[in-house]
């Protein structure tokens, strides 16, 4: 096992386990839920390279330590202006190599994206999956507002984008969101499983299947990117998106002003 160390010295915030030909790619800030900041961006962005940069890993899992897969964006460290480009790199362009979210808990705003950025979902039964970005002045600017349409349907993720709702994992399985559901505590092996049989098949055949499928989901998203691009520069450099981190820094309710 290997690991990306968090900047400071503090406790490695990515964790990497070769298994096989396939990599188990950590996420290890329980304590925070696994919640996105500058040093789990950077650790994420390493796994990867390892991932990409070895010939004998075909596949990679991307997981959460402690209860749940990951909450979103560590909004203390959004108001600081840590970087995660990192980790917007990889909402827009994935991974090259097949990889597999195994969501154990939760899924929820920018984790919830993580997972859609993967190439397949597996998730424990009563695991939830949302996007609650509005309740804090922003919205699911990494992919979430861009794909769910395609994974759960226009009216189901419309009502989550603006109810900032979550849905749990029977739901999203019958809507074809995820892949697989395990028992509780089973979502690494079945991820693992679904892996080990994808690295087992021709990498060149593998990695052609995933490009074509992507593609007819529509050859708009560069379209939606750039879109969407526009609206984040408005929204997240609004007075709200100030207030929302703040509030809940301050843990209170936040005080809109819709500017």
């Amino acid at each position: 096992m290997s690991d990306a160390t968090a900047e400071g010295g503090d406790e490695a915030a990515v964790l990497t386990e070769r298994r096989g030909k396939v990599l188990l790619i950590t996420l290890n800030r329980p304590d925070q839920m696994n919640s996105i900041n500058g040093a789990l961006a950077a650790g994420l962005q390493a796994g990867l390279d390892e991932l990409h940069g070895d010939d004998e890993l075909t596949a990679g899992v991307l997981t959460g330590n402690g209860r749940g897969f990951c909450s979103g964006m560590d909004l203390k460290a959004f108001a600081k202006g840590e970087d995660i480009g990192a980790v917007v790199n990889f909402f827009v362009n994935g991974s090259k190599k097949p990889l597999i979210a195994a969501v154990e808990g939760f899924a929820l705003a920018g984790g919830l994206e993580l997972a859609l950025s993967c190439d397949l979902i597996v998730a424990a039964e009563g695991s939830k999956f949302g996007i609650p970005e509005v309740k804090v002045g922003l919205f699911a600017a990494g992919g979430g507002v861009i794909r769910l349409p395609s994974r759960v349907g226009y009216m189901k993720a419309m009502e989550m984008a603006l109810t900032a709702e979550p849905i749990e994992a029977a739901e999203a399985h019958s809507v074809g969101m995820i892949s697989r559901i395990t028992p509780k505590g089973g979502a690494v092996d079945g991820a693992m499983e679904l892996a080990t049989k994808i690295a087992a098949n021709a990498p060149l055949g593998v990695a052609a299947s995933k490009q074509v499928i992507k593609a007819t989901q529509g050859t708009t998203e560069a379209d939606l990117w750039a879109m969407q691009g526009k609206l984040q520069a408005t929204v997240f450099t609004s007075n709200d998106a100030k207030e929302g981190p703040k509030a809940f820094a301050e843990k209170r309710a936040p005080e809109w002003s819709g500017s």
